[in-house]
């Protein structure tokens, strides 16, 4: 593992200590490097700051995407206070259970627009921020997951909302290149999150996943972590645009 030592990241989606952003950033704090962490809202608040606290991060921010402002703030604070920005992690998705319980073709054009703004283009936006302040180059992350592009009962209209956002890692990655700022998406398989409970008969796709993996075993946040590191790391400096499965080869199968 090439060290993070002297880098500064922003990570965006920790919940709780099971949270994927969370792992992600024990292993950017672990690597060396400085970290800027958000919280959603006050609720949250009190979940996330202990955490950032122990990641020794010297900023812990507010940020919802929905609100207007909120992100922009984040990216002013970072500039005020670093100048500069060499990697972020985007590890948010939202869709109002309603249509995340619904098929696709019942969900509702309000509610697809707000998966869709959260989820993806929040990424985009994030990456037109940092861009500026990538003086030197970076590495832009976000978190996807397979049934974006196979049909995974129950994912419903996150699925293309997915598709977007690794159709979008891919075009972004070949935008910002010449700038040497790469982009990447993590695709764990399914992982026991906050996040991923609101999913409906969550717990048969986790038993599903584990049995048809060829390892036969779930990734953990750790293991998203690791390749993590390794991605926003000088020893990666050559990837860009990729999809990195991180599932035990669960996306192999049939």
């Amino acid at each position: 593992m090439k060290s993070l030592a002297g880098k500064k990241g922003l990570v965006v989606g920790i919940a709780n200590n099971q949270s994927i952003a969370y792992g992600c950033a024990q292993a950017f704090h672990e690597a060396g490097a400085e970290l800027a962490v958000t919280y959603v809202n006050a609720k949250a608040e009190p979940h996330v700051r202990p955490l950032a606290e122990a990641l020794d991060s010297p900023l812990i921010l507010p940020c919802d995407v929905r609100e207007p402002g909120q992100l922009e703030a984040v990216f002013a604070e970072i500039e005020q206070r670093w100048g500069r920005l060499d990697f972020l992690l985007h590890s948010i998705a939202y869709a109002p259970r309603e249509d995340l319980h619904s098929r696709l073709v019942d969900s509702s054009q309000a509610g697809f627009a707000m998966a869709m703004d959260v989820s993806c283009h929040s990424f985009i936006r994030m990456a037109r921020m940092a861009e500026p302040l990538m003086k030197d180059g970076g590495c832009l992350l976000t978190v996807s997951f397979y049934g974006s592009e196979k049909v995974v009962e129950h994912y419903n209209l996150m699925g293309p909302v997915k598709a977007a956002l690794e159709s979008s890692v891919r075009y972004m990655a070949a935008e910002l290149g010449n700038k040497q700022i790469r982009v990447h998406a993590l695709s764990p398989g399914p992982l026991k999150t906050r996040a991923a409970s609101g999913l409906d008969r969550f717990d048969e796709l986790l038993d599903r996943a584990r049995e048809m993996a060829p390892q036969h075993q779930l990734a953990s946040i750790e293991d998203c972590g690791n390749v993590a590191a390794f991605l926003v790391s000088d020893g990666a400096r050559a990837l860009t645009g990729n999809i990195e499965y991180i599932d035990g080869g669960y996306h192999i199968m049939g």
